[in-house]
């Protein structure tokens, strides 16, 4: 077991935090959502896999609310009343180096989400002070959002792994202003994260956690800025044999600046907090070492924000690599 459990730490595929798309419901960020993904870390997050060459794809899916007489700010007006859903594709091309940096090993990746989005508001607001009032409405897509570029950096000391890193958000998707529903957010933005995980191979035990921040540039279609955005994530899971995990996850959410621009109403600030559970499976198609990882969340506690559910699938696989080795999602 040791030598098996050995492999899937190496190859977890950390990078599964590059995941760009959150499409929750909210009253505090532009149109209800920020880039940095909610969830993608999890179990054996700042592990680094082995130098080589992978591909991942997450699948996300969400259904949540805005109760009562709360109001999303979206495309230039305030939605009231809303409700969201949300199918969203994130394949993702992540390139480990060989070479050592700073004692440690750099990572690059590549992410673009695609997929559909549908947003119904009971009434919207637009004009000066949000005088101009229409009826209900439903906004629903299928496009492609913006790309998102990532660094980032991993060591280890024994059982203990951590990792740093950046997230870039390229403002080029498909973004269609005066629309309550956009999987493109249209404005520049940054995460910075750091992961630390301790993984002992000899019992499977994995305990994890990530830290990050995310800065929003303001919306050139809209006059809108996003507050800066604090987020936690945590993951306890047990390898229970060779191909199969399983255990808790959770993540807290907390806008630590109020929005702004001249498209903000006022400084608006959410927070939420979620738990759920994940089960891993490791197999192979022929040679190809596959691993697959299912990750369910509620979401309670708000504050100008939605409480919802999702669900991420996530399907990783080495194209090209230094060493034969597993694979193990996060």
């Amino acid at each position: 077991m040791r030598r098996h459990l050995d492999k899937i730490g190496t190859l977890a595929l950390a990078l599964a935090g590059t995941a760009t798309f959150i499409p929750n419901q909210s009253h505090a960020a532009e149109g209800g959502a920020g880039f940095y993904l909610l969830g993608s870390k999890g179990p054996v997050a700042a592990v680094m896999p082995p130098a080589g060459v992978y591909f991942q794809n997450d699948l996300y899916l969400y259904s949540g609310d805005l109760g009562g007489n709360a109001q999303l700010p979206a495309g230039g007006k305030l939605a009231v009343g809303v409700e969201g859903k949300a199918a969203i594709e994130i394949p993702t091309m992540i390139w480990v180096l060989p070479e050592e940096v700073m004692g440690g090993h750099l990572g690059l990746s590549a992410s673009l989400p695609l997929g559909w989005k549908e947003t119904s508001a009971d009434l919207t607001r637009s004009g000066p002070l949000g005088g101009v009032t229409t009826g209900s409405t439903t906004d629903a897509i299928f496009t492609v959002g913006d790309p998102i570029v990532s660094a980032f950096v991993g060591w280890e000391a024994g059982n203990f792994h951590y990792q740093v890193g950046t997230l870039v958000n390229v403002p080029i998707g498909d973004y269609q202003d005066g629309d309550i529903s956009n999987i493109a957010f249209h404005h520049w933005g940054a995460d910075v994260f750091a992961a630390a995980t301790w993984f002992d191979p000899s019992v499977g035990l994995d305990l994890s956690g990530v830290v990050g921040m995310t800065f929003n540039a303001e919306n050139p279609a809209t006059n809108y800025r996003t507050g800066n955005e604090f987020h936690f994530e945590w993951a306890a899971v047990q390898h229970f044999n060779e191909q199969f995990d399983a255990g808790l996850v959770g993540y807290y959410y907390k806008q630590t600046t109020g929005d702004s621009g001249e498209g903000a109403a006022r400084p608006f600030k959410g927070e939420v907090a979620a738990i759920g559970a994940t089960i891993g499976w490791n197999f192979k198609a022929g040679e190809l070492p596959i691993a697959a990882r299912i990750k369910y969340f509620h979401e309670f506690e708000a504050t100008n924000r939605a409480e919802g559910d999702a669900v991420l699938l996530t399907v990783s696989m080495p194209l090209s690599i230094n060493q034969p080795a597993n694979v193990a999602a996060q």
